[in-house]
């Protein structure tokens, strides 16, 4: 996504003094443990481990976390909640949304909206787009760069009670060169200041270490950088790499000195293959992506995040687009999907990731059944979510599995999910820390 170019200018400081007054992550508030049991039970159960389904299924939860899956006995005093004709599964991870920015239909008002919006306003409606997640089923998700510290706000409401959505962890801003995919538009730089370190935007290897350490300072729970060009910007080729190996080497160093993983956007192949040698944590779209450079990735560990959806939503929507835009998004679309199946081919990791703001929020669970019709298996494409992205994100301890002592992040959908797997669009029931956030 592009970023907002100016409100980053005139409200930063009021996003800083907010992300600045709460500490980074937390315990977000759950189920208190004197609240009784709820015992869930459905006709099919996935536990997000074994890749298997099994019938019928039961998960009791007590004080936010899962007490016990199975034909447990029921404890006394417990809420029974029967869907019937259902699969429970673990509740939903996406590894690359934009919750902090809007989609619009129509590309030019969206992005020139978005410039004139104060940096709290946008969190309202951030706020408005973290619950239709959550809704959605998506009980964490990870935000790949937002303008304002915003993302950095945001995941600090959710997590002390102020405002509902998934548990979050957030970039602040994607780091990128000046002219690339996480720059401004080309303003005329005597009306609009030009970005520097501390809004993303580096040269050098000095000056990028500079900016990782900036977003860090202020909370990012990870760094994302723009390692290619991208398709929603007008200025750039989208598949030119953007940042140099001493720049790339520089960022990823010193996040991971900090604990940080570093997520790579990259359409371009050799743009990726800089990235991956340099050691980022994932690729995000590759949609260029040659077979070499996937076997790399197999070899090094490193993640896909195929964000297919996006991919088809804007190929769908590339006669919308200014004309520059539009002809990048019918490339990368096309060359996508042969990417994405010698990814499967080759055995490349993959963790489930939208790009949500590229299409409306809420909609995120179609990227199972996309993933699904380049040649997935059902199950495969579920553990992309329960393994793949909660491994990525580095929270595998904490949830993506229906396991005893994990947090109660669970959702429900209709029927059995292997057999359709677009049931996963519709939940019946959504779950986050022991709390129904939606369904009976």
């Amino acid at each position: 996504m592009k970023r907002r170019a100016v409100a980053a200018l005139a409200g930063l400081s009021v996003a800083l003094s907010i992300a600045a007054a709460v500490s980074a992550q937390g315990p977000a508030p759950s189920a208190p443990a004197s609240a009784p049991p709820i015992v869930l039970r459905a006709a099919h159960l996935f536990d997000g481990r074994s890749g298997r389904l099994v019938s019928p299924g039961a998960v009791v939860v007590q004080g936010g976390r899962i007490a016990a899956v199975g034909d447990a006995a029921v404890p006394p005093g417990a809420k029974i909640i029967d869907l019937g004709d259902a699969t429970l599964l673990p509740g939903f991870i996406d590894a690359h949304t934009h919750i902090a920015s809007n989609h619009d239909d129509n590309w030019a008002q969206g992005f020139y909206e978005n410039l004139l919006r104060f940096p709290v306003e946008q969190s309202f409606h951030a706020a408005r787009n973290a619950k239709l997640t959550l809704q959605a089923g998506f009980t964490t998700a990870r935000e790949v760069g937002a303008p304002d510290f915003v993302d950095v706000a945001l995941r600090n409401a959710i997590r002390d009670g102020l405002a509902e959505g998934p548990r979050m962890l957030v970039a602040g801003h994607a780091l990128g060169s000046t002219g690339g995919h996480c720059d401004a538009a080309p303003f005329p730089p005597e009306r609009v200041a030009p970005l520097g370190p501390r809004d993303g935007v580096c040269n050098g290897a000095e000056q990028c270490r500079l900016a990782t350490r900036e977003q860090m300072k202020y909370g990012a729970d990870l760094i994302k950088i723009c390692a290619s060009g991208g398709v929603l910007s007008e200025a750039d080729p989208v598949d030119v790499p953007q940042l140099t190996p001493d720049e790339l080497r520089a960022i990823v160093s010193e996040a991971h000195a900090w604990g940080r993983k570093v997520a790579a956007h990259s359409h371009g192949d050799l743009a990726a293959k800089l990235a991956v040698e340099a050691g980022v944590d994932s690729i995000e779209h590759g949609s260029f992506l040659t077979t070499p450079t996937l076997q790399l990735m197999k070899s090094r560990g490193t993640y896909l995040v195929p964000t297919r959806m996006t991919q088809v939503w804007v190929v769908e929507k590339a006669d919308t687009y200014p004309p520059q835009i539009g002809a990048k998004a019918r490339a990368a679309g096309a060359a996508h999907e042969t990417m994405f199946r010698e990814a499967l081919r080759v055995g490349v990791p993959i963790a489930l990731g939208t790009d949500a703001a590229v299409y409306p929020h809420g909609m995120n669970a179609q990227e199972f059944g996309d993933m699904v019709d380049l040649g997935m298996t059902p199950s495969a494409a579920l553990l992309t979510s329960s393994q793949g992205s909660a491994k990525l994100l580095g929270i595998e301890q904490e949830t993506g599995t229906l396991e005893a002592g994990k947090a109660a992040d669970i959702v429900a959908v209709p029927g059995n999910v292997l057999q359709d797997i677009r049931a996963t669009q519709t939940p019946l029931l959504v779950m986050k820390q022991g709390v129904v956030v939606r369904g009976p």
